[in-house]
């Protein structure tokens, strides 16, 4: 009953958020856990008086907001996608730094939570492209909303199960284990920037060579905002620079500025 209830309140509540409903179809378990503790601070009877109370507390719909974060992530999450990073379009637009004589790779990685995915891509750069690429700085600003998130980013200290998804190599050479944990070695923490910044209402400067914008955007705004965050998006990539999806998200169809990265699924290439 509480879990129908749950799902009736958040197929009106996420509309009102610009979010929708069946991108959480999948997570409403972390959401409505999150809002019954919330229900208990504000001791409100149930999610009936809890839309009760949104209608006459304006100020409580930036709570549910925050209440409405997915954080779910791991290291090299999608393996095939971050293989295909580093083995074509990394190489690929690296080179064309070279030629430009540009002296560094920008990588923005948009939603980073707790600091997987550009530690993921620090990683990789550090293992499998410096030493090709000797002349080349790897530039990586990592955003978002949530100030604890970047907190624990900033920590670099993960569950071991979180970086199972990484070569095992890769894993002996990066991290040190402590305990139940894994600790990233701070050789490969270099040249990060961090910001508080929701990609809703802020980016920060570019033009980025690559962009990440993977599981967020594409799952959980409404449509008519998808499209809005993808035109803002590909005025943050440079010509030719590539946007990286959800393996299973698609961009909207209005999708003027980019085109597929052939043969890969999530990952487009803005049209020069």
């Amino acid at each position: 009953m509480m879990r129908d209830e749950c799902t009736s309140f958040l197929q009106w509540a996420l509309p009102h958020l610009r979010m929708r409903w069946p991108g959480f179809r999948r997570v409403r378990s972390q959401v409505c856990k999150r809002i019954v503790r919330r229900l208990g601070e504000l001791e409100v009877e149930g999610f009936k008086g809890y839309r009760d109370y949104l209608e006459a507390h304006d100020d409580e719909w930036p709570v549910l907001d925050r209440l409405c974060r997915i954080t779910i992530s791991r290291f090299w999450r999608d393996c095939a996608v971050f293989e295909a990073l580093f083995e074509d379009v990394v190489p690929t637009l690296t080179e064309l730094v070279i030629d430009r004589g540009e002296p560094s790779l920008r990588c923005w990685s948009c939603g980073c939570a707790s600091g997987e995915e550009p530690y993921s891509l620090r990683i990789g750069w550090d293992v499998a492209l410096a030493e090709r690429f000797p002349t080349v700085l790897l530039e990586i600003v990592a955003t978002d909303a949530d100030r604890h998130m970047l907190d624990r980013a900033r920590r670099a200290v993960y569950p071991r199960d979180s970086i199972r998804d990484l070569p095992l190599q890769w894993q002996e050479q990066t991290f040190e284990v402590r305990g139940d944990d894994v600790l990233l070695q701070p050789e490969h923490r270099t040249s990060i920037t961090w910001l508080c910044q929701d990609v809703r209402s802020e980016m920060p400067d570019g033009p980025f060579h690559v962009v990440l914008c993977r599981n967020l955007v594409f799952t959980y705004y409404e449509e008519s905002f998808q499209l809005e965050i993808a035109r803002r998006l590909a005025d943050t990539i440079f010509p030719g620079g590539a946007l990286v999806v959800g393996s299973h998200e698609s961009l909207p169809p209005d999708k003027t500025d980019f085109e597929p990265w052939a043969p890969h699924g999530a990952i487009h290439r803005r049209r020069p």
